[in-house]
């Protein structure tokens, strides 16, 4: 009896040992509304297969590109959820949850990459991210899309006053809707996924997006002229769902977050590349391109001024002021 007895404990106590370690077993899904020869994709990429290495395949990462799981905000709210464990997609649209993420939307806020990567790599980088985990989202590190170029299907764009009246598409939030009305243009908040159709349709006349996103979506198909203008630049947060990183160990969080950071330096590297790149694959396709003189941004960042006022008393006067305390250590 005692034999019998041993033997069933022994075949418990090893029952509860695989589904301990099964129960340890993850597969997390990974979202990103741009396509998968996207530099963001390429930072995915390392990611899952750092978190695969680092785990020896316990914890799996599956990848969505185009917008597969929802449009930017769906996924939000899915990762509040916990439908949804990650995504990557543009800082500035997080200030739906935190205000304060919109001071990345600042035009001409960074002059170089020297600089945004040390914001955002920096304090004011992991101040901006723990305003997102009282919402239900963990950040985890920023990535990047690079500066934003305008596009259009009208005109080339040589002066300020050339941007007048063109229906152009923003992302849906206040800041970006305000620069663009300063401008003299008419903007139309639309997600991401909608903005090619809406091009296609003539249902706007155009669109900004750094030049690896318009090159990486074929905007070339519905837009004609593309303004070198460097009016914004993106950091990506790449972001976890709360619960599911509460859900860890401390461990496996720790995998996580590293690899977010080492498939940071491989996504900026990457991004960085392509930009030469894909502006020629925009002009071989035949879209052309024009560059503001040095004169006409400077009539680009007087119109930006009052939006930036109007908006750091949104964002927070202090925070405003932090930042542009850094960034005057950076030039010195």
């Amino acid at each position: 009896m005692k034999r019998v007895m041993l033997k069933t404990l022994v075949a418990l106590a090893a029952t509860c040992a695989f589904g301990g370690a099964f129960a340890q077993e993850r597969v997390l899904k990974m979202g990103l509304a741009s396509p998968e020869n996207h530099p963001a994709a390429a930072g995915m990429k390392k990611f899952a297969e750092a978190v695969a290495a680092k785990t020896n395949g316990r914890i799996k990462v599956n990848l969505f590109f185009n917008s597969s799981l929802g449009s930017d905000q769906a996924v939000v709210t899915a990762i509040k959820a916990g439908t949804v464990e990650l995504a990557v997609m543009n800082s500035g649209i997080l200030a739906t949850e935190a205000k304060e993420l919109a001071i990345f939307d600042f035009p001409f806020l960074f002059a170089n990459e020297k600089e945004s990567d040390a914001i955002v790599d920096g304090s004011i980088g992991k101040k901006m991210h723990a305003l997102l985990e009282p919402k239900g989202i963990v950040g985890l590190s920023y990535w990047e899309l690079g500066y934003r170029q305008m596009t259009n299907s009208k005109r080339p764009l040589n002066r300020v006053e050339d941007i007048d009246g063109l229906k152009l598409r923003v992302i849906p939030n206040t800041i970006n809707v305000d620069w663009v009305k300063a401008l003299g243009a008419n903007p139309t908040p639309m997600p991401f996924p909608e903005v090619y159709g809406g091009l296609e349709q003539k249902a706007i006349d155009g669109q900004e997006n750094p030049i690896n996103v318009i090159a990486a979506n074929k905007f070339w198909e519905v837009q004609k002229h593309m303004a070198i203008t460097n009016h914004q630049y993106n950091p990506q947060s790449v972001i976890m769902s709360k619960r599911i990183w509460d859900a860890l160990s401390p461990a496996d969080r720790k995998i996580i977050d590293d690899a977010a950071d080492e498939a940071a330096k491989t996504q900026r590297t990457q991004a960085r590349a392509e930009v030469a790149a894909n502006l020629e694959l925009l002009k071989k396709n035949g879209m052309q391109v024009t560059s503001f003189s040095p004169a006409e941004v400077n009539k680009l960042r007087e119109k930006m001024k009052p939006v930036i006022t109007k908006h750091a008393a949104i964002v927070g006067e202090a925070l405003v002021a932090e930042m542009q305390a850094e960034l005057a250590k950076l030039r010195r």
